[in-house]
């Protein structure tokens, strides 16, 4: 029998494509990005886009900058938009979902006292759109703007085999950096502090999970105007707007607010109110022999949670557990300066309020009077 000839039955090759990587879309979104990244980057970064890593001067030339650190601490962390990206995805709005990747990392950074200096996404999905990629691109750099920090790279990988037709998962790293002495002690913390809070700008990015499973069980409608869900007073929202409002970035008032202070150490201790509210954030930050005493009837809780725990039936204290209620970050600071720091904030476009004050304790938040 003899050898089959290759011309009779030709090998057909796989291609990357074929496999489900679209390269030409890879360097197409490539080309779509540059300008909105060019827009965040300042004198500190260094070398071109789309290299391999990006290049960023920390130890800067003084005729440039303001100051040189003299015992400069990195601070570093990652973390990413979770599943508020399922109702993003469900409603086709990709641009917003970017600023809570961005919120999410340097509201982290800015508790330790850091200044964000550069950021980096990672973007898995199931198929390379440029278009709809760069959409997503874009909420990022306009969250770097907003905070103040560079976006000197980032990733797009495309796994047909790990997300489904339409799907994409987001992450952020960031790094910052904090003069040694200047770097929050919680240590620091005395009795008799008082906590100010910062209003967040509603759900932000945490408990969505809970969200979702709220609005299967009354089978909402994301498109619809629900008036308890408004986002401004006399201002009807859809729910899906009003869930998909992006978290809100400290980071310029809180840098701000700590170089006005350059040699009083007058905050003594800073809280991201993330996944777990109040009671899982505060005890993060405390030291063992002193509590936070918070005073729920201090701030307007926003109606969106209203309409949450009424449509999932949910316990007040699960509320509580589960989101930031209407405040997104917490300082205790000095009874003497309070006023100036409420002051500052508000200059700054921060709505803040006392919401409570340090006492002696175990290292637990609690509630004041309850």
């Amino acid at each position: 029998m003899g050898r089959m000839n290759a011309t009779e039955h030709p090998k057909k090759g796989l291609s990357y494509d074929q496999a489900g990587v679209d390269i030409e879309a890879g360097d197409q979104l490539v080309s779509n990005i540059k300008g909105m990244v060019g827009r965040t980057h300042g004198p500190r970064v260094l070398g071109p886009h789309g290299a391999f890593a990006g290049l960023f001067r920390l130890d800067y030339n003084e005729a440039l900058f303001q100051r040189n650190f003299r015992e400069p601490v990195l601070a570093a962390c990652t973390d990413g938009v979770g599943t508020k990206l399922k109702i993003a995805i469900d409603m086709g709005i990709l641009d917003t979902v970017g600023i809570d990747c961005v919120a999410m990392n340097v509201n982290d950074l800015i508790v330790q006292g850091a200044e964000p200096l550069f950021f980096l996404d990672y973007i898995g999905l199931h198929k390379q759109d440029p278009d709809a990629t760069a959409r997503i691109v874009e909420g990022v750099a306009k969250g770097c703007e907003i905070a103040g920090c560079a976006l000197i790279g980032g990733e797009c990988a495309e796994m047909p085999d790990i997300y489904g037709p339409g799907e994409f998962d987001l992450v952020g790293f960031s790094v910052g950096v904090v003069e040694l002495e200047r770097a929050i002690d919680p240590l620091r913390i005395q009795e008799g502090d008082v906590l100010i809070g910062l209003e967040s700008s509603g759900v932000h990015s945490n408990g969505y999970s809970l969200v979702r499973a709220i609005l299967e069980k009354v089978d909402a409608d994301l498109d619809e105007v629900v008036p308890e869900a408004q986002r401004l007073a006399g201002e009807q929202e859809t729910l899906g707007r009003v869930l998909l409002e992006p978290t809100r970035i400290y980071a310029r008032p809180i840098v701000k607010l700590l170089a006005h202070y350059r040699v009083k150490k007058i905050i003594s201790m800073m809280s991201h109110i993330t996944g777990g509210g109040l009671p899982g954030n505060l005890p993060r930050v405390l030291p063992d022999d002193m509590d936070a005493v918070i005073d729920r009837s201090s701030w307007t809780v926003p109606p969106i949670f209203d309409w949450l725990q009424d449509a999932g039936d949910v316990d007040r204290e699960e509320m509580y557990r589960v989101f930031n209620m209407g405040i997104g970050y917490v300082l205790a600071v000095r009874p003497t300066f309070a006023d100036s720091v409420l002051k500052q904030l508000e200059r700054e476009g921060e709505a803040s309020h006392v919401i409570g004050r340090i006492e002696r304790g175990q290292g637990r938040m609690r509630w004041d009077n309850e």
